[in-house]
This record gives C-alpha cells, sequence and structure tokens, in this order.
C-alpha cells in the first residue's frame, strides 16, 4: 500500500494532465449511469467531447445542495444492491442527503483516509483513539477506522463525550493520536486537573482536529488551539472533509494546509459570478470527485469559503494547499454595513476562558435585517463581563451583538444535542 502517492509528488504539469485523463473517465461514466447528469447534459447541450481540459469544466453548470436534496435518488449511478452502506450528510446547510457507498467507494474512502493520516505523521502500528461517532450515518467515523485499519494501525473506538472513559482507554492503551473535535480537548484537560490525572505525561503526541478550525489564515494557531496548546503540549493537525466529497485535506507535519489529494477529487475555487478567483483570493469551493461509483459529483459548490495556496511544501508534496475555512457561504452575516462568518465569532468567544458555553443565533429584526444574538453560559454573571464581550467585539469585529446570559445546563443541551454529530454553536432562524 502506497501511503505517499507519486502523484503528489509529481510536477505541477504532470498532475494536471493526470487529472483530466481521469475527467475523462468520469464524464463517460457519468453519461452513462447518472440520470441526473445525463439529463443536465442533454438539457444545456453538453458533448463530453468538448470537455478535454481542466479549463473547459467553465463550460458545464455547477451542481448544488439543493440539486441533491431535491433530485437524490437521480445521483446514483449504481444499483441498490450494489449500495453496501447509507451515509448521509451531517446537515449544516439544509436536510441531510443520502449517499450511498459500494464497495469500490469504500476502498476508495479507506485509500483516502490512510494517505491523509500518513500525511499527518500516523504510522503502522499507532495506537489510534477515536473520539468521534461511527454509527448514526456517519461517513467519517467509518471513513477514519476505515482508514486506519487499512494502514495498520490501532484503533480504539471510544466515540463522543464522557472524558472520564477517554482518559481511563488513554491510560489502559497509551494512544499515540487522537481524532477528536478540539473543543472536546478543552473538556477532558479539565476534567483531568479537577481529579488530579497526570494528562502532560500520558501517551498522547497529537491529535487530528475534525469539525473545528484550528487555525488562522496565516496557519498561526487560533485562540482554540492557544487555550489547549497552553494547558497540554501536544501537536494539532487540522482536517477537512465533507460527505460529498469522500475525501479529506489534511496537513503535514509543516502545518501549512491541508494537502490536496489529485487522484481522488479536482477542486476550482469560483467567485460570486461562478468564475475561478485570482490566486491570493478566497471564493467557494467547488468540487469534482473521481473514481467514486455509487454518487459521483460533477462541479459541486460544497458552500464553503477557502484560499488555496500553491507555494511548494517542505514535505515535497507539490499539491495545492487549502486553508482553514473562512465560513459557510450560506451563513455570511451582513450586519450593520459589515460581513461576518460564524468562525470569526468562534474566536471571539473563544478568548474567554469564563465561558463555559456559547450559541450564536442569527435572526431577521422587523425590518428584514440580520441582528445577532449570543447565547453565553458564563461564571460570571454580571454586567461588567456582558460588556467585557460586547467591547471585545467591536474592537475585532466593529459590531455589538445582543448578549443573553443562560444556564450551562439549560444551554448546554441545545448546543451538544444527542442527536447532532458537532455542537451546535451557530443556529440561523433567516
Amino acid at each position: 500500500m502506497e501511503f505517499y502517492p507519486a502523484i503528489e509528488k509529481s510536477t505541477i504539469q504532470e498532475i494536471k494532465k493526470f487529472q483530466e485523463e481521469k475527467l475523462q473517465e468520469l464524464l463517460i461514466y457519468l453519461e452513462r449511469n447518472s440520470p441526473f447528469y445525463q439529463r443536465l447534459f442533454k438539457e444545456t447541450n453538453i458533448s463530453i467531447s468538448d470537455i478535454q481540459s481542466l479549463e473547459d469544466l467553465q463550460k458545464i453548470p455547477t451542481t448544488t445542495k439543493n440539486d441533491l436534496q431535491q433530485y437524490n435518488h437521480d445521483f446514483f449511478c449504481i444499483p441498490y444492491d450494489k449500495i453496501v452502506d447509507y451515509s448521509t450528510t451531517s446537515g449544516t446547510l439544509g436536510d441531510p442527503v443520502t449517499f450511498g457507498l459500494s464497495d469500490n467507494d469504500l476502498e476508495r474512502l479507506a485509500y483516502n483516509e490512510a494517505i491523509s493520516f500518513a500525511c499527518a505523521g500516523i504510522q503502522k502500528g499507532d495506537v489510534v483513539q477515536m473520539i468521534t461517532t461511527i454509527d448514526k450515518r456517519f461517513m467519517a467515523g467509518l471513513a477514519y477506522f476505515l482508514g486506519l485499519r487499512k494502514m495498520g494501525a490501532s484503533v480504539v473506538r471510544m466515540g463522543p463525550g464522557i472524558p472520564e472513559l477517554q482518559w481511563d482507554s488513554i491510560f489502559r492503551y497509551q494512544p499515540k493520536y487522537l481524532i477528536t473535535v478540539p473543543s472536546f480537548l478543552l473538556k477532558m484537560i479539565d476534567y483531568a486537573e479537577k481529579n488530579g490525572l497526570d494528562y502532560k505525561n500520558s501517551s498522547v503526541y497529537g491529535a487530528v482536529c475534525i469539525g473545528e478550525s484550528i487555525k488562522n489564515q496565516d496557519f498561526t494557531d487560533n485562540i482554540l488551539s492557544q487555550k489547549i496548546k497552553e494547558k497540554w503540549d501536544i501537536k494539532l493537525f487540522s482536517t477537512y472533509a465533507s460527505t460529498e466529497m469522500s475525501t479529506a485535506f489534511t496537513e503535514c507535519e509543516f502545518q501549512i494546509g491541508g494537502h490536496h489529494h489529485p487522484e481522488l477529487i479536482i477542486t476550482e475555487i469560483l467567485d460570486d459570478d461562478g468564475n475561478l478567483v485570482k490566486e491570493g483570493e478566497s471564493g467557494e469551493l467547488t468540487i469534482t470527485t473521481l473514481g467514486v461509483e455509487a454518487i459521483p459529483l460533477l462541479r459541486f459548490k460544497t458552500g464553503d469559503i477557502v484560499k488555496a495556496h500553491y507555494e511548494p511544501c517542505a514535505c515535497g508534496r507539490n499539491t495545492m494547499r487549502l486553508g482553514p475555512v473562512i465560513g459557510r457561504k450560506q451563513q455570511m452575516i451582513k450586519y450593520k454595513g459589515t460581513t461576518l462568518y460564524p468562525p470569526a465569532m468562534n474566536d471571539i468567544l473563544n478568548d474567554f476562558t469564563s465561558i463555559s458555553c456559547y450559541q450564536i443565533v442569527i435572526q431577521s429584526n422587523e425590518i428584514g435585517l440580520d441582528e445577532i444574538i449570543i447565547k453565553v453560559s458564563t461564571e460570571r454573571e454580571d454586567e461588567n463581563f456582558v460588556n467585557e464581550v460586547r467591547d471585545h467585539f467591536r474592537a475585532k469585529l466593529r459590531v455589538s451583538p445582543k448578549i443573553e446570559l443562560m444556564e450551562f445546563d439549560v444551554l448546554s443541551k441545545d448546543v451538544h444535542h444527542p442527536n447532532n454529530r458537532k455542537p451546535i454553536t451557530f443556529i440561523d432562524l433567516r
């Protein structure tokens, strides 16, 4: 098994030629097997023979989450008796969408995670503790397990939550790496300190962080990452993926963005008009999956606003790297002339050590303008604290949201809902 694929160390020109060949295979496959893309090609008078280069992709209309929701079954390219696993999207941008995976899709998923974990330094024989669900139709949890199994690592399938049990497994099985939502590491640290556990001398070397950003746009540690490292000197690796992509972008040891796997996915970064952004500019990540059997996607707009980096990496890979997600396009907030995304507000709230739980709520007021309400649980329930939070928002983002203080037991039930895979720190009621 090759965990450092040669194509990722090839020249930019070689990578482009390779992807164009894979694109031809995909277009032929879609024209033969995909009811949705058969209809799209026919309605827009697209001849796949006219799509020869990556640049020619611009001739094809983009696919959106609305298309997946409205025509979900038309995206299936194989009979249902060939589906061996059903997964759903997390529903961050709307109703969840069903994805089926064939045997070959599961192999591809395992390969993707194996080369991604290898990128972060995980090796055969390492013990890895999964602090994430593998059930509830969650593709990522299954992908992590399959990838670790393929590369010969040992897996401790703990699932999310319950710091006491996590520490029991850490001291019992001596994992070198954790896979976790990074904010949960703060809960683990808090439990360890309150219960006198010698966590600083545990076996844990690093954590692969999912679901939340741990980096600023210049790849320095953000507030959340700083708070973790101030307490616990471990390596934190960013990874970014989605069910629709069935592909991950994971940092290497130099931690300057998640590496692109060109054998698995074609990427475009588009502006609001659907044009490629200039190098160094941010835009919406739009992807074309390669090697997927059940539900391959062509020019799918992910809704994530990102910036790509093309400078060679010291690890030897010549692939493009994605910076931290700036925000979700549908979660963009226009507030009194200022454009905001939730991650920027998360950083401000994470700056307050006395905040134990928070939730950002966006709604339209009576005249149709966006209104920001920050629900906060804190040890300091006084007017000075509320003013400090408002002042911090004014200084950093030039906005002054409404702050609501709430009891921890009440707010935490909404934030850490048992039916959701990630903390619900943002609700859009517009």
